[in-house]
């Protein structure tokens, strides 16, 4: 059974950086493509971006430059780190296996003066 488990969601001013967690027992996240998606309220949910076995990463252009997502095989945990955060980055964050559709319990992301 895949589990995942979100932690370093907070508040934070605009121009500030936060790093989201999420580490995965049941599987293998060198094998596996992970993903972090976000839903602010009102709105669907959205790929922030997503990361393949081979390591290529895929980057919503809304935080391009800004977002780096890294997987750390040995710890079996892959990060989000956001840098230079906008108040429209405000939303819940979730990791997401995508061979399963196994999703966390999400990390509230808040940016506001």
């Amino acid at each position: 059974q895949v589990q995942l488990v979100e932690s370093g969601g907070g508040l934070v001013q605009p121009g500030g950086s936060l790093r989201l967690s999420c580490v995965v027992s049941g599987i293998f996240v060198r094998f596996a493509t992970m993903g972090w998606y976000r839903q602010a309220p009102g709105k669907q949910r959205e790929l922030v971006v997503q990361i393949a076995v081979g390591g290529y990463t895929n980057y919503a252009d809304s935080v391009k430059g800004r977002f780096t997502m890294s997987r750390d095989n040995a710890k079996n945990t892959v990060y989000l780190q956001m840098n230079t955060l906008i108040i429209e980055d405000t939303a819940i964050y979730y990791c997401n296996h995508h061979e399963t559709g196994t999703w966390g319990q999400g990390a509230q992301v808040t940016v506001s003066s």
